[in-house]
């Protein structure tokens, strides 16, 4: 699980609600008591959105009977989609549905997608798919918002109110592969996938009963609620949002079911020719790279040097990203056919990370907080190069342990363990820090557009992390089986590289450090 998904949510809510407001409602524990409803909510929501991550590539190779090849393209396609809707629903509960109606929609799409996975025909697994990458966009970018709705802005208490909310989503990432993948091995992959729905719908009513209980107040509601009303083509607009999701789900399924198959003409590579490729790398990037280009033109020498600082930390988080994501790809299957898993199979491994952020989030905060105070606190550059030394370790971990394999090709699963802690440290490093700083560099004028380009480089990241899972491939249609020794050498040299690639990146930002800090102009 990752820690970006609370640093975003926790910085765009800062503005959430008005100077001066009070806390919603009664309170409980010292906080308000509509937290410990947002809190269970967002940590059943994240159980099935991590118990279904951990069967996806699994079910993929091992029921479907896809290739790597395929079934990592329909992955990466997966994570690319959805890290880039939350940027399009959290405009539309600013500026039409509010908050609880853009949960309550993101909710149901997802109880109804995680459900379809339980069916195994083609239109149901893509269709699934789409219905979970538009449904997380209306949902995951907004209940972290409400939380921030319940604090009055300057109230001491909302760190420690994110906090809570933070550990429920880690929580639920933690528990969700363990009993998922306990049911999917166990029972069935439909059975893995249907808890995973259940857990969708107790999240769901858990946030449904709060708003019939009132203890939100009024905070979440959409801004007009007239607008919300007001037909157009004789229907709502309300109703048109539902409906467009509704449209928008062929179009995505069309984008998976292409996230592996090369199109001609495009691109040197099946990855880069896919029709998702396309999207990405002939359309996305060029938009955002010419609004960037525009608005370092239009700044003066102060804002353009930070702006330009912000560009280089995303290009650095988005390189962290891309090797990180190995997690629910190649990492998940070196797992299955190359370790020796003693006390967890494949899918529970994707528990391992979330367990170290549980263990190690709060002794990292007050390790930042002792450094502040010894003025010793390091440059945001150098944090970013420590963190991507430590993944860079991590999978040099993972490599090393090739010189311990038995006859069948499979290693200890402490390599794997200790691997994943060096990559959860390393997170820590980066995660916290990344979006404080972009907020606090952007220009005020284009700062939500930034934090958008923040939400996309996890997109992006995705999209590279699947070409990168794929060079691991080791199971083709046609072609004869592998053994467990000649796996292990491809998953390790490949593991390898990308721990010297981290290295490389590692040296370039404490090279780029002088430099950024100058352009930060005193932000640390």
């Amino acid at each position: 699980m990752s820690l970006r998904e609370h640093t975003v949510t926790d910085k765009i809510s800062e503005h959430a609600a008005p100077m001066g407001a009070e806390p919603t409602g009664p309170e409980m524990f010292g906080h308000p008591k509509g937290l410990f409803y947002l809190f269970f909510a967002e940590l059943w929501e994240r159980f099935s959105f991590y118990g279904m991550r951990a069967l996806l590539v699994l079910y993929m190779v091992n029921d479907l009977l896809y290739s790597d090849n395929v079934a990592f393209g329909i992955y990466a396609a997966y994570g690319a989609l959805v890290y880039a809707t939350p940027v399009i629903g959290g405009m539309i509960a600013d500026k039409l549905l509010g908050y609880r109606k853009s949960i309550m929609l993101g909710a149901v799409l997802m109880a109804f997608g995680h459900f379809a996975l339980a069916v195994e025909h083609p239109v149901f697994f893509y269709g699934a798919l789409a219905l979970l990458i538009v449904g997380n966009g209306f949902f995951k970018p907004n209940i972290s918002t409400m939380v921030g709705t319940l604090y009055a802005q300057g109230d001491a208490r909302r760190d420690a109110g994110f906090t809570i909310f933070y550990m429920g989503i880690n929580i639920g990432a933690m528990l969700a592969p363990i009993v998922c993948g306990w049911l999917g091995v166990t029972y069935g992959w439909h059975y893995g996938f249907g808890a995973a729905g259940v857990g969708m719908l107790i999240g769901l009513l858990m946030f449904w009963n709060g708003s019939r209980s009132g203890v939100f107040g009024d905070r979440g509601l959409p801004a007009d609620p007239a607008l919300v009303k007001e037909k157009v083509a004789g229907i709502s607009r309300g109703n048109w949002v539902s409906i467009l999701s509704v449209v928008a789900l062929p179009f995505l399924g069309i984008l998976l079911f292409h996230g592996s198959l090369d199109l001609p003409g495009f691109g040197m590579t099946n990855f880069d020719g896919s029709l998702i490729g396309i999207v990405m790398n002939y359309i996305l990037l060029p938009v955002i790279a010419l609004i960037l280009i525009y608005s370092l033109v239009k700044e003066e020498k102060k804002e353009r040097e930070r702006l330009f600082v912000v560009i280089l930390l995303t290009f650095f988080i988005t390189v962290f990203w891309s090797f990180f994501e190995q997690a629910g790809s190649s990492l998940t299957l070196f797992a299955e056919r190359n370790v020796n898993l003693t006390f967890m199979n494949a899918a529970q491994t994707n528990s391992i990370n979330p367990f170290f952020i549980v263990l190690f989030a709060l002794p990292f905060s007050a390790m930042w907080l002792f450094f502040s105070r010894m003025r010793m606190n390091p440059y945001t550059p150098v944090k970013f190069a420590l963190g991507i030394a430590q993944l860079g370790l991590g999978f040099l971990i993972f490599a090393w342990s090739a010189n311990f394999a038995d006859a069948d090709g499979r290693v200890s699963i402490w390599f794997l363990i200790l691997g994943y802690m060096l990559i959860t440290t390393g997170e820590l490093f980066i995660s916290p820090v990344g979006l404080s700083k972009v907020t606090e560099l952007s220009p005020k004028k284009i700062v939500s557009f930034i934090m958008g380009i923040w939400f996309l480089s996890s997109s992006f990241a995705h999209y590279i992390a699947g070409a990168i899972a794929k060079l691991t491939s080791v199971s083709g249609e046609g072609e004869a089986e592998v053994s467990g020794m000649q796996s292990l050498m491809v998953y390790t040299g490949v593991f390898e590289q990308i721990g010297y690639v981290a290295f490389g990146f590692a040296v370039l930002a404490l090279i780029l450090t002088p430099l950024m800090r100058k352009w930060m102009h005193g932000i640390h």
